[in-house]
C-alpha cells in the first residue's frame, strides 16, 4: 500500500466481488446486401453488454471474484434471453482500465466488484497493484460522460451506497451496499439479479429477486443492497 493513502479509518469489507456456422436445410433467402447489413445492424442493436470490473489490491482482503463472475456467467447462459446478452470482463482495474473498457464496450450494465471504503471512495488498484482510492464525486463525473448508454449499475462494494447517491443523478438505476456485506450474500445477490436481467424481467425486479435469493439462502444480509433511482 502506499503512503499517499491513510486508510486507518477506511472501512473495508467483502464485496461482490467472475460463433458462425452452417445451416444444414431449410428455406434459402436471397437477400440483397442493404437488406442483410440492415438485418445485421438492428439484431445487433438488441444486445446489450454487461461489464463487470473486478479490483483486489494485493494489500486488501482476498475476494471471492472469480466464483461471483462465473454465477453470473452459469446464470447467463442457463437464461432464456442468453443471445441478447454479451458478457465482458476487466480484472485488477485501474483508473485507465474503466474509462477505456466504458469506451470500447460502450455497456448497458456496469457491474463493479471489489472493496469500498465508504466515503472515501471506491478501491481500485495502482500500477503496482496496491490500493488507489476514486474519489465519489470524480467517479460521478466519470459516468456522467456515458449516462446515454448506460442502464443500470451494481457497485457491489462495502460501504458503497454513498456513491450509488451520487451515481444516480445521472444513471437511471444505481445499486451500492449501505453496510459490509459477506462474499457468499454478494454472490447470491448478483446470481439473482443477472438471472432476471438476462430473462427479461426489469432492473427493479432484478434486484428484489436478487435480495429475495439472499433471503431464501437463509443468510441475514438481504437489506444491505440498495436501489436509487434517477430522479
Amino acid at each position: 500500500m502506499t503512503d499517499k493513502y491513510n486508510l486507518s479509518n477506511a472501512k473495508f469489507g467483502g464485496g461482490f466481488s467472475g460463433d458462425g456456422g452452417t445451416t444444414i436445410g431449410g428455406t434459402l433467402n436471397n437477400y440483397s446486401s442493404t437488406e442483410t447489413s440492415k438485418t445485421l445492424a438492428h439484431n445487433n442493436s438488441t444486445v446489450k453488454t454487461i461489464l463487470i470490473l473486478a479490483a483486489n489490491p494485493k494489500t486488501t482482503s482476498s475476494l471471492r471474484l472469480d466464483e461471483e463472475v462465473r454465477e453470473i456467467d452459469a446464470g447467463l447462459q442457463r437464461a432464456k434471453k442468453r443471445s441478447s446478452f454479451d458478457l465482458k470482463q476487466r480484472w485488477a482495474v485501474r483508473v485507465q482500465d474503466v474509462y477505456q473498457a466504458l469506451l470500447d464496450f460502450k455497456p448497458q450494465f456496469v457491474h463493479f466488484s471489489g472493496h469500498g471504503s465508504g466515503d472515501d471512495g471506491l478501491v481500485l488498484e495502482d500500477e503496482t497493484g496496491n490500493v488507489r482510492l476514486v474519489e465519489t464525486a470524480a467517479l460521478a463525473n466519470l459516468f456522467k460522460l456515458f449516462a446515454t448508454d448506460i442502464e443500470c449499475i451494481v457497485l457491489n462494494a462495502c460501504y458503497s451506497e454513498v456513491q450509488a447517491s451520487a451515481l444516480a443523478q445521472h444513471i437511471p438505476y444505481v445499486i451500492g451496499m449501505d453496510k459490509a456485506i459477506a462474499d457468499q450474500a454478494a454472490i447470491k445477490f448478483a446470481t439473482g439479479f443477472y438471472s432476471a436481467i438476462s430473462s427479461g424481467e426489469s432492473v427493479e425486479f432484478a434486484y428484489k429477486l436478487g435480495c429475495s435469493v439472499i433471503q431464501l439462502e437463509g443468510i441475514p444480509e438481504h437489506l444491505t443492497p440498495v436501489l436509487k433511482k434517477k430522479q
